[in-house]
């Protein structure tokens, strides 16, 4: 099997690029790393990449948001429990601004993790976690 360096790489479809674009730049601290074209957007928060594709005219005319979405989340790592809380009561504070809301407040975990899960603009769930393993490593390009 070929080692691999991680999922280190998401594309979501959205339905409005300049809202979700403003949700992922000013509330999670995204950095812009490419943008190709109007349609498309690329962030890196310097160890990953995050790619947001407009959903196009015809299709988002057309477009149902599903009743649940597949993916069940995605996860943002933070370096402590802490940091979790700081970040709820962050998303807490701002987030209806940029299209958050708090989906589950925070919880600690039966693996020693601890997290809370919130919903960006189009509804997909991102967990806010402390992972006891992960969140030590030196996750710096």
């Amino acid at each position: 099997m070929t080692a691999h360096r991680g999922l280190r790489h998401l594309a979501l479809r959205v339905t409005n690029l300049a809202r979700s674009r403003v949700f992922y730049e000013q509330l999670l601290g995204m950095k812009i790393v490419w943008e190709p074209d109007p349609d498309n957007v690329y962030f890196s928060s310097g160890t990953d990449n995050l790619a947001l594709h407009q959903i196009g005219p015809a299709e988002l005319s057309q477009y149902q948001p599903p009743r649940g979405q597949l993916l069940d989340h995605f996860g943002v790592i933070l370096e402590s429990p802490a940091h979790v809380d700081a970040m709820f009561r962050e998303v807490q504070r701002d987030g209806s601004q940029f299209g958050a809301a708090i989906a589950k407040p925070p919880k600690q975990h039966r693996d020693g993790s601890y997290s809370f899960y919130f919903t960006d603009p189009d509804g997909n769930v991102i967990q806010a976690l402390y992972e006891p393993t992960i969140s030590r490593m030196d996750l710096k390009p």
